[in-house]
């Protein structure tokens, strides 16, 4: 609300998130948000001001009931009066402090001292018990910030020198040892232990790491000391960039926030020109004692302060952007978060996004005159050499240890397959194309997956299915996705058409176009933002690698499992630190409960403000109400938006009627 609440001169349209980055320190308790001078000056001035009603009942200590009662609102006005003055000279007249202190030393001016008392008393309690609010709904973030390492074990020869982790380069071994943080990005050299991840990703199940395993910053070590070579600098690290997001998050303000502060830069001007109106107007035209308007005036300047909307809404979405953080959801500012309401197309890569990335065996079909087991055997035997995925996948599949002694003359043909001898049989394992070329007749098959065709001494023996598993979460998540009424959902992939069919079928997605360069892709999503309405946005969810354009030229970008990776950090406006599609899921949700919370709370602050400024300016309300209209609202205001940490809340489907194009469900187009 003030100064110390990062709000102080909303009448000139600065607030919370017009700063260019949150300072964010460790979980504060009640000390750290309001020093103890502060609560001492309170308690004081709560002491002083009992003690003054008290003795306002014996007529013959009126001069007494005086001092204590000014004693008790110098002690505790004495920072809002001089936040006025400096304000004052920075040319900034229409600020919170100016309001207080011009109402709070007219009631002094009309002798109404126990009101303007409590006043200015109510207000800083008030203020105590805001910013302690505003602090915990930043519980999330703080989380996330306390990831970050503090020092680094930096490796020099037999020796091991604690250095901050700034200074250490690429290439340099670090030692971590059980129950640190992990300094830097870098692969495992020598140990075996288990990191908890959890701070990154929002998981809890700790994941075993050895010789060859990558390493993330922020992550923390369990159990065994760890050699590290670091191959990134700081500056480039997982949490360096984690950490730059979440700092500029508030610098990127939704609308609402946006209007909220154009409101408050006229609004306060104009309230006291009514003020004054309503001071000396009235008196002027009645010609009745000036005394009784003025004191309304006084109200009015009270009940006006619009803090309850200048603090209450940027801190919904600053909650929102905390509570998301603690699912493992990255957002970098209120505006994407309040975007994700108005979500119409949601568009999304296959591999990687809505599939594993990893291939897995998913029939074996042998020929007459063969065994599924002998036709595994045959393929695993002359994969053995490859690196390439499938290949891997195929030996992961038979599962027996290979002896490579019978493997003879072993060639790769690059885009085709594999040639070799196994126990003086000559194998050959490609694609379709590969025994076309080898003069292998082929009798039909289902190639609507990867598949690999085997051939024993020139006859063909069998074809082995190859399929990209759909992650356990993608199905639920499409479903709720068009429960929340995003009707069009679409997949762009780089994979042949019958494949990306059949995944779209598995989905129920409404759109698969199939077969796509990186710059078709693009031209694709041009093509599908012209079929939103004029406040619909488009979502685009990819690996956040090969997706680079299309993460950047989508309304919204969501980088799917972009945790370490540059291009996801980079181009994304979201990034889920884990690869499940339910994260984007929960994003909506939060987004949805965020701006619920949002409307009420401005709802809440017109309401109750009007109702007692109509009360005010008929006599009926005292300067108790006034402070309950300001201080008690923005307080509910506050309390309100922290319920946005609570967790997601699930909405139904929209009403909403949207404005696209007629489709045909699940077309595939090249």
């Amino acid at each position: 609300m003030c100064e110390k609440s990062n709000c102080a001169n909303f009448g000139a349209g600065t607030c919370l998130t017009d700063r260019p980055k949150i300072e964010i320190k460790g979980k504060p308790g009640l000390w750290d948000v309001a020093d103890k001078e502060t609560i001492a000056r309170v308690i004081i001035s709560i002491l002083l001001f009992v003690t003054a009603l008290i003795i306002d009942k014996y007529d013959k200590y009126q001069w007494l009931k005086l001092a204590l009662f000014f004693a008790s609102y110098i002690i505790v006005g004495v920072e809002v009066l001089i936040n006025a003055f400096k304000n004052i000279v920075r040319g900034n007249f229409f600020d919170e402090n100016f309001l207080m202190g011009i109402a709070t030393i007219g009631a002094f001016i009309i002798k109404e001292y126990p009101e303007g008392v409590a006043v200015m008393l109510f207000y800083q309690v008030g203020e105590i018990l805001q910013n302690i609010a505003v602090d915990r709904s930043r519980k999330s973030i703080e989380n996330l910030i306390k990831i970050k390492p503090d020092f680094a074990n930096l490796k020099l020869g037999e020796n091991i020198v604690k250095v901050m982790p700034e200074k250490v380069k690429t290439g340099e071994l670090i030692i971590v040892k059980p129950g640190e943080k992990v300094p830097l990005d870098g692969i495992v050299v020598e140990g075996v232990s288990t990191v908890d991840t959890s701070t990154l990703t929002g998981e809890s199940i700790p994941i075993t790491v050895e010789a060859g395993s990558e390493v993330l910053s922020g992550s923390i070590n369990k159990n065994n000391l760890l050699t590290v070579k670091v191959t990134k600098e700081y500056s480039d690290s997982t949490i360096s960039k984690i950490l730059d997001m979440v700092q500029n998050a508030a610098s990127k303000k939704a609308p609402t926030e946006k209007f909220i502060t154009r409101f408050a830069k006229y609004y306060t001007p104009a309230v006291v020109l009514i003020a004054v109106i309503i001071a000396v107007i009235p008196p002027i035209i009645t010609k009745s004692p000036a005394s009784p308007w003025i004191y309304r005036s006084l109200l009015f300047l009270v009940i006006s302060c619009p803090c309850a909307l200048v603090i209450s809404i940027p801190l919904s979405y600053l909650g929102g952007i905390g509570g998301a953080s603690g699912k493992g959801i990255l957002i970098k500012g209120s505006n994407y978060l309040e975007a994700l309401n108005n979500v119409e197309i949601a568009v999304f890569d296959k591999t990687g996004t809505l599939t594993k990335g990893v291939f897995k065996v998913s029939g074996i079909t042998p020929q007459e005159g063969f065994t599924e087991e002998e036709l595994l055997e045959y393929a695993a035997y002359a994969e053995y050499f490859s690196n390439h995925p499938i290949a891997l996948s195929i030996i992961n599949a038979y599962g027996k240890k290979i002896e490579q002694s019978i493997i003879d003359n072993f060639q790769e043909i690059p885009g085709y397959g594999v040639k070799v001898n196994v126990k003086g049989k000559k194998i050959a394992a490609g694609n379709f194309k590969f025994m076309l070329e080898e003069n292998i007749t082929i009798n039909g098959s289902n190639a609507s997956n990867s598949v690999i065709y085997v051939a024993i001494d020139g006859k063909y023996a069998g074809f082995i299915t190859i399929s990209d598993e759909i992650k356990e979460d993608s199905v639920k998540s499409i479903k709720a996705l068009k429960d929340m009424g995003i009707d069009n959902i679409v997949m762009l992939t780089g994979d042949n058409k019958n494949i990306a069919l059949q995944i779209g079928n598995q989905l129920d997605i409404d759109q698969v176009y199939a077969e796509l360069l990186p710059h078709e892709k693009v031209e694709k999503l041009e093509m599908l933002d012209k079929q939103k309405s004029p406040r619909g946005k488009l979502l685009f969810a990819g690996d956040g690698i090969n997706d680079a354009p299309v993460l950047a030229q989508a309304d919204i970008g969501v980088a799917m499992g972009g945790l370490g990776s540059d291009a996801a950090m980079e181009a994304a406006d979201i990034v889920l630190m884990t690869d499940e599609p339910s994260k984007l899921v929960s994003a909506i949700n939060i987004a949805k409960k965020t701006k619920a919370i949002v409307i009420q709370n401005i709802a809440l602050a017109l309401g109750i403000k009007g109702l007692v400024l109509i009360l005010g300016s008929t006599g009926i309300a005292t300067m108790w109400g006034a402070v309950f209209a300001d201080v008690g609202v923005a307080l509910l205001a506050v309390l309100n938006a922290m319920r946005v940490l609570t967790g997601s809340q699930k909405y139904k489907k929209s009403k909403y009627k949207k404005y696209k194009k007629t489709k045909t469900k699940n077309q595939t187009y090249p």
